[in-house]
């Protein structure tokens, strides 16, 4: 049977093609986060402040997405034997950390507004929201291509898909102030940017803490994956089951599995196991594969990790 790996000259283009696309998105969402910023000091308008704010987890996004696609499987070493991929974790965790205090800052200074007047500039706030919704809508443009097949494009595309509303909030919050005088529309946009801002940063922290627990990553069904190994001819069971992500969109998986009598040859247990790793890298996007195949359960020291075969049980 063919595997059904891609091949390199393939997987090469790939990743060439998101890497332009997201060094493009970048220098636009970089630039507009700059505009954006003296626009919102220059027409003191807080929504502005706040939506690049927000803009800088984007770029942060894009730079960590863009470091995924340079270092991947470049700095592996035996004292670091996956490398580096971890740092896109660290660094996702202090640019959440980051967010929680624009958020906040952006709280107070609402808050202050509220309590007295504050004069903005509607005119130049419309003309720079404006600008800031085509930014966004371009930089959404470019990375739906790339989105299709590298998962950390598609992981950014979704968080920015976020940063198009609040894009939309600040061009709301001009037509307000500017055509009918309502100031404090600006503060209490900036608010609601602020909640999203927290809320984009809630699903950052969530996807930290799974990855540093090692945890399953949420697209793969262990059951359905544990199943359809044990489906296979030769397979008596598979335990020992454990599934995680190295980094997000390269997850991992070691098993042990129990065969019948004279599959341990490596002429029936080759094809066997290139048969576990089409199933896992086709079907669970799983690209960091361990097998140990086992004879017997009594040459295992381990715990043997069988609660799939219980779940099954229980759901005839």
């Amino acid at each position: 049977m063919p595997q059904s790996y891609p091949e390199a000259s393939d997987a090469q283009d790939s990743l060439s093609a998101s890497k332009q696309s997201l060094i493009a998105a970048l220098v636009l969402i970089v630039g507009y986060m700059l505009a954006a910023v003296i626009g919102g000091y220059l027409a003191g308008s807080l929504a502005l402040l706040a939506h690049a704010g927000h803009m800088l987890a984007d770029a942060v996004s894009l730079a960590l997405a863009l470091g995924a696609t340079r270092f991947v499987g470049q700095s592996a070493s035996a004292e670091r034997t996956y490398g580096l991929q971890r740092t896109e974790i660290l660094a996702a965790l202090v640019n959440a950390l980051l967010l929680w205090g624009i958020s906040i800052a952006v709280f107070f200074e609402a808050y202050r507004r509220f309590s007295g007047a504050s004069e903005v500039q509607g005119e130049l706030m419309l003309i720079v929201g404006a600008v800031g919704l085509v930014v966004n809508i371009s930089a959404l443009a470019i990375l739906h291509g790339p989105a299709q097949t590298n998962t950390n494009v598609a992981g950014v595309l979704q968080h920015m898909m976020t940063d198009l509303l609040g894009a939309v909030a600040v061009v709301v919050a001009g037509v307000l102030v500017w055509a009918f005088g309502q100031h404090v529309a600006d503060s209490a946009l900036s608010v609601l940017i602020g909640i999203a801002i927290l809320a984009s940063t809630w699903r950052l922290l969530s996807g930290v803490v799974q990855v540093l627990l090692g945890s399953t990553p949420e697209h793969i069904d262990v059951y359905a994956l544990c199943h359809q190994i044990e489906e296979l001819e030769g397979v008596t069971t598979i335990h020992d089951v454990h599934c995680w992500a190295i980094s997000p969109g390269y997850d991992a998986l070691t098993a042990h599995l129990l065969v019948e009598p004279g599959y341990e040859s490596d002429r029936r247990v080759e094809p066997l196991l290139d048969r576990i790793r089409d199933i896992a890298y086709d079907e669970f996007n799983i690209h960091h594969i361990t097998i140990q195949v086992e004879t017997r359960v009594g040459r295992c020291i381990e715990s043997h990790h069988v609660d799939h075969l219980l779940a099954t049980a229980r759901n005839p």
